[in-house]
């Protein structure tokens, strides 16, 4: 081995080993503080971000979507889709979708896996901020690769005892990876990751304005891109509720009023 190549083992190592130095407490706060800082996000009540997503199939279309946030833990998609708009809600409780496309007239609520998926999704301020709080226990699993840069890989397990990895920048301490949920595709069941990417500032928090889903196995990636955030919009609760055909969505001036 050359000395050259010795050289560039040891440095390997060495960035490896400081960086296990770091606890997960330390590379939690430090993410909190890229992020715009733990006391800005906790005074962010709503949150609406609206833009295009990739619907895939043949044709590779876009489809323009709106989401709405308001802790504790509600929520509000709204995607439009041959000039139809189909809605997805969740009160904190209870969640329903209407989905005209498919010739429904009225509001069905979610399956159980549905419901479960949705309770188990992250606040508006992400998985780290107050994670005690929110029942996950935060732990260092290691560094690793993301995109050719180092990441910390934090295994983050919630309440119920589930676990996933997110992955945090080294040198930004921004998000850059996330599991996703497993999908059953052929038969078998494929890991899924959410890429994290384009971070801009609004209201002096850092945000992700592009989102790319990547299943195991499958060529074809999702982006999900925003186009702009609202930060407190005055949101009212029935919002969240039971959506009712043909009344005003997250879109409309009366919701998203600042």
């Amino acid at each position: 081995m050359s000395l050259a190549l010795c050289a560039a083992s040891l440095a390997l190592l060495g960035s490896a080993a400081s960086a296990a130095d770091l606890t997960a407490a330390q590379i939690s706060e430090r993410n909190a503080t890229a992020r715009g800082g733990a006391a800005a996000w906790r005074a962010v009540q709503t949150m609406s971000m609206s833009g295009d997503m990739d619907a895939g199939g043949k044709t590779d279309a876009k489809l323009p979507y709106t989401l709405v946030l308001k802790r504790p833990h509600m929520s509000r998609l709204e995607i439009r889709f041959e000039n139809q708009t189909a809605v997805q809600t969740f009160d904190g409780r209870q969640g329903w979708k209407y989905r005209p496309y498919l010739g429904r007239i009225e509001a069905e609520p979610m399956t159980p896996a549905e419901l479960k998926s949705e309770q188990a999704s992250d606040e508006l301020d992400g998985p780290l901020i107050d994670a005690e709080r929110k029942g996950t226990r935060v732990e260092v699993a290691g560094v690793d690769k993301v995109e050719g840069k180092d990441a910390y890989r934090l295994k983050l397990t919630n309440a119920a005892g589930a676990s996933r990895n997110l992955w945090i920048d080294a040198a930004s301490f921004l998000e850059v990876k996330i599991d996703g949920e497993p999908r059953k595709l052929d038969g078998r069941v494929h890991k899924v990751a959410v890429f994290f990417r384009d971070y801009k500032t609004v209201n002096g928090l850092n945000i992700p304005h592009t989102l790319e889903t990547v299943v195991e196995g499958v060529k074809q990636t999702r982006k999900i891109v925003v186009k702009s955030v609202a930060i407190n919009p005055k949101l009212d609760d029935a919002l969240f509720g039971k959506p009712q055909p043909g009344e005003p969505g997250a879109g409309s001036p009366k919701a998203s009023a600042l």
